[in-house]
């Protein structure tokens, strides 16, 4: 049995995870065996970048907390090297930035075991499908695009026009709306 301040500091440990796992828009669960410190360092700098919380955990703690945070389906991926990333803020980060450095290794010592969004598990299918997506701001910035197309597109007939002396130009001249 151990002592009680070893189990206290356990179940710190666990209720730190447990609130960061309820409080997190996703997570994924991550085997980083055989990775170098100099690559783990580079994962690192990647996930701080994107704003993810990226952290080394104990197989039996993290199991605690997901079977408190609702997500034990996960208990059977809990075995070997595990690390934890979580975002806040971008629920595609830890899956994009994780995959993407997955496949620069080209190898399959370091992969995803498995991942949560908004408190459900996912398949790896739907892992995989949101690691391919573009980054929130990219995603942003092509509608931004997509809604100012029409408005440019006024803008340059509408100049065409004002050039032409408020003659309308011919149909041919006329740059086609999209």
């Amino acid at each position: 049995m151990p002592n009680a301040k070893v189990l206290s500091e356990k179940q710190a440990v666990v209720a730190g995870l447990v609130d960061t796992l309820k409080n997190s828009a996703s997570g994924v669960l991550v085997n980083y065996e055989g990775i170098t410190v100099s690559e783990d360092t580079e994962l690192r700098n990647e996930l701080r970048k994107a704003n993810v919380e990226y952290s080394v955990v104990k197989n039996t703690l993290v199991r605690r907390a997901l079977d408190d945070a609702g997500l034990s389906e996960l208990d059977e991926v809990l075995h070997g090297t595990t690390s934890l990333a979580v975002s806040n803020d971008d629920p595609i980060a830890p899956m994009r930035v994780i995959n993407k450095f997955a496949k620069g290794l080209g190898d399959n010592r370091f992969h995803i075991k498995a991942g949560f969004m908004d408190g459900k598990v996912l398949t790896m299918d739907e892992i995989s499908a949101l690691a391919e997506l573009p980054s929130k701001e990219i995603l942003l910035s092509q509608l931004l695009g997509m809604l100012l197309a029409p408005i440019t597109s006024l803008a340059v007939v509408t100049k065409a026009i004002a050039e032409k002396d408020g003659e309308a130009a011919p149909a041919e001249e006329a740059p086609a709306a999209e």
